[in-house]
């Protein structure tokens, strides 16, 4: 099939209204250099829909105040309407309790809030820790840190060429002295797409507790952390169309009920004397202070939009278009995907042969498109691939097949400059 069926039957196949969902997003509609706004860096952060932005500028305007803490009508107002964000994520991951969903300032802090509260009551000397070749720096150096502080180990799942983790070896790895398992969703850097659900079911069956980094999986399909069966799950809003500074940790509440507090504070409390602190129940065990009130409302706004749209009609189209992007761009001479994986979410990362890859972002920035180069924090995966760092487009649901043309065709003018 060539490049010009293909796109005729993705675009024929496609499920959604793309222009119209892209009339909800003011910033698409800009122009970078003097050209349309190719915006290719959700991997990154994604943009916000009109919906959002409305329901921020509504809490701003009618309904701000600081919430648990005032019997007056704003207080009251704000907090039912954070409480009620709570809910909506919790249905948004299928969790059991909204006690279960606890708010942070993104994936970063969920991870370290799980290494301070569990991995530091309940890892010690001699333990081990299994983390994957695949991993985001926020869920490698807490653990390190852990590790060093309680003289425990990390053990590495490694990957093959295509980028996919060796479960056999992953397997491998488990022995009496392994106590925990951080695994991504989905990879970053690569768009591999992990099999969780089998890893976490192999940790289970030894006793051993998961927590999962899904900041690139939420935004992109949907989670259903009960059939996970994870003790964890961690992920951003600001990848799944909401605002910056706000996050969602999963975790089961019988081990949050265990855990010790990351953070003291304000409202994580039920009693203080000097002698001794009660905490308070979770989820507000872990939420000292003024939570990022207005980012949680508008968080449960995108969340409201996504549904709306629906995840299984976001993942066929964000599958149809990272298709026809890598069908055109590995057909390219001189251009390299890194990572090939059999299971991909909207995540294509090249390198282009004699050009590094930042000459390649600003280049393509001058053709107003927008990816994202570097390591990605994922230094060992580009240690793995031998290569210092990549190029990175990555997809949404609001980005068409034009707008891959547009990508392809300014990698080939980067060739051209280069040539």
């Amino acid at each position: 099939m060539n490049a010009i069926q293909t796109a005729l039957e993705t675009r024929s196949s496609s499920l959604l209204d793309v222009e119209n969902i892209r009339a909800d997003f003011p910033i698409l509609g800009i122009t970078v250099n003097d050209k349309p706004l190719v915006y290719l860096d959700n991997a990154a952060s994604s943009q916000m829909p009109r919906q959002v932005i409305d329901r921020l500028v509504h809490y701003q305007t009618k309904q701000h105040a600081n919430i648990h803490r005032g019997v007056h009508y704003l207080s009251e107002v704000a907090t039912s309407e954070f409480e009620v964000a709570r809910r909506k994520l919790q249905h948004f991951i299928n969790a059991r309790e909204e006690r279960e969903v606890i708010f942070t300032s993104g994936t970063t802090e969920a991870i370290n809030l799980v290494m301070h509260g569990y991995g530091r009551k309940y890892i010690c000397a001699g333990d081990e820790i299994i983390l994957t070749t695949l991993e985001h720096h926020a869920n490698i150096v807490p653990w390190q840190m852990l590790a060093e502080e309680k003289g425990a180990r990390i053990r590495v799942v490694p990957v093959n060429d295509a980028g996919e983790l060796l479960v056999d070896e992953y397997e491998k790895l488990f022995n009496e002295r392994t106590k925990f398992v951080g695994v991504t969703h989905v990879s970053n850097a690569l768009g591999s797409i992990n099999p969780v659900k089998e890893m976490i079911a192999f940790a289970h069956a030894r006793g051993v507790p998961v927590l999962v980094d899904g900041a690139q999986a939420a935004p992109h399909t949907a989670v259903d952390v009960q059939d996970l069966d994870c003790d964890f799950y961690a992920f951003s809003g600001h990848k799944l169309c909401g605002p910056t500074g706000i996050g969602i940790l999963y975790g089961r509440a019988s081990i949050l009920e265990d855990m010790q507090p990351f953070k003291g504070g304000g409202d994580m409390i039920l009693s203080v004397t000097f002698e001794k602190t009660t905490y308070n129940t979770i989820p507000h065990k872990f939420e000292a202070g003024t939570p990022p009130i207005a980012a949680a409302i508008g968080l449960g706004a995108a969340v409201d939009y996504l549904s709306g749209i629906g995840m299984d009609a976001i993942a066929a189209h964000e599958h149809a278009l990272l298709k026809y992007a890598t069908d055109q761009v590995q057909s390219m001479p001189g251009v390299r995907i890194i990572g090939t994986a059999g299971q991909k979410a909207a995540v294509l990362s090249f390198a282009v042969n004699g050009v590094h890859p930042h000459d390649i972002g600003t280049l393509l920035n001058q053709e107003g498109i927008a990816v994202r180069t570097g390591h990605h924090c994922a230094q060992p995966v580009m240690q793995r691939f031998k290569v210092p760092a990549t190029s990175r487009a990555s997809f949404a649901f609001y980005n068409t097949l034009d707008e891959v043309d547009a990508l392809v065709a300014g990698i080939r003018n980067v060739q051209k400059i280069f040539t």
